[in-house]
């Protein structure tokens, strides 16, 4: 593949650009540099494909649905799971060993792996919130962590959070000071922002419902690292909801989680998917009109645009059950972990990369 230097140049500009030169606070930790990622083949390829997923099952308490868990974020060697209400857990999220995982993608069997508890100080900050609906995403740098939550008072509204990690991630502290308030768009019942993702030193939150037909500027909101708002930017018009997103690479490439259940269909109203138009539908999604898939984006001159990459199409359940993907890690160069929140149950999934057609 030739190397496109005036995309490289520009993106050089454009991370000095977004990084600014405001002053970060003695206690946030500056951003560190994020490894390159190059996708495999397999992800370039011109047709839709489908990936078969390896699950991983988890003992108590996240083998029930009441589990409803909505964000993964690396923390060093550590997968953190974020459930929506900590609460119901006496204040609690979770954790698995990065060699944990590793180990048992290398013999997959029915045997569960074992959350180990991580205290989470909340600092009130539900009890300020009017119509608090939960956490609904996660990121994580270095020792500072970046949660978004949702509000359903009045109109449906996301709020992004500060956290600090203690040195071996057990706790999590968050700031109450931090609380802002993002920018909002469409008022869509039960839908705000369900991604966070750290790119150079801006913090980016991601709407969930961009369609055409039900928002006419998606847009995705840039903070510095004090939770201040910085700027707007381009997203793009992509059908059903938009519920996680991986951390992106050096060259600001990144995936999403893109997600319809069909009794959806009212509330989103979806136009014409583009992506299935020009990709097609693998075997199962040509049987369905459930969408569960993850879709390569990239920050560019116009703001963030698709990639252009196929889809990974996750092969349906097979007793046609949506599954509500609501968390999304990249596992080193190997493929993906995601998780569901309350339907059908708790899963905890594995998405290679490469994989047959």
């Amino acid at each position: 593949m030739k190397t496109n230097y005036k995309k490289i140049l520009f993106l050089i500009i454009f991370i000095i650009t977004i990084t600014g030169c405001q002053k970060i606070p003695p206690t946030i930790t500056p951003t560190q540099s994020i490894v390159v990622e190059t996708p495999l083949a397999s992800a370039t390829a011109e047709i839709a494909r489908e990936a078969e997923i390896t699950r991983i099952y988890l003992s108590e308490p996240l083998d029930k649905p009441k589990a409803e868990l909505s964000g993964l974020t690396w923390a060093e060697d550590w997968l953190i799971l974020l459930p929506q209400y900590p609460s119901r857990f006496d204040d609690h999220i979770y954790r698995i060993p990065k060699e944990e995982i590793l180990d048992y993608l290398k013999e997959p069997t029915e045997r569960m792996l074992t959350p180990q508890k991580v205290s989470f100080i909340s600092a009130g900050v539900e009890k300020e919130i009017d119509g608090y609906e939960g956490f609904e995403s996660i990121t994580t740098d270095g020792l500072d962590a970046w949660l978004t939550i949702e509000s359903n008072a009045k109109n449906m509204t996301g709020y992004l959070v500060h956290g600090l990690w203690n040195e071996d991630y057990s706790k999590l502290t968050l700031s109450a000071d931090s609380l802002t308030e993002i920018p909002s768009q469409e008022n869509i019942s039960n839908s705000s922002y369900e991604s966070v993702l750290v790119f150079g030193k801006r913090i980016v939150t991601l709407y969930e419902v961009n369609g055409k037909n039900v928002n006419d500027q998606p847009r995705a909101q840039l903070f510095d690292q004090s939770n201040n708002f910085i700027q707007s930017l381009n997203f793009p018009h992509i059908e059903y909801r938009v519920t996680d997103a991986t951390q992106p690479d050096q060259n600001g490439l990144f995936w999403v989680i893109n997600y319809f259940y069909p009794f959806d269909v009212v509330k989103l109203n979806p136009a014409e998917d583009e992506i299935s138009a020009k990709y097609g539908h693998g075997k199962t999604h040509s049987q369905s009109e459930t969408v569960e898939r993850l879709v390569a984006m990239q920050f560019s001159e116009q703001g963030i645009v698709l990639a252009d990459l196929a889809p990974i199409q996750l092969e349906l359940s097979a007793e046609n059950e949506s599954r509500n993907w609501e968390g999304l890690v990249k596992l080193d160069d190997t493929g993906f972990l995601l998780v569901t929140d309350l339907f059908p149950d708790t899963w905890l999934g594995f998405v290679p990369y490469s994989f047959s057609e």
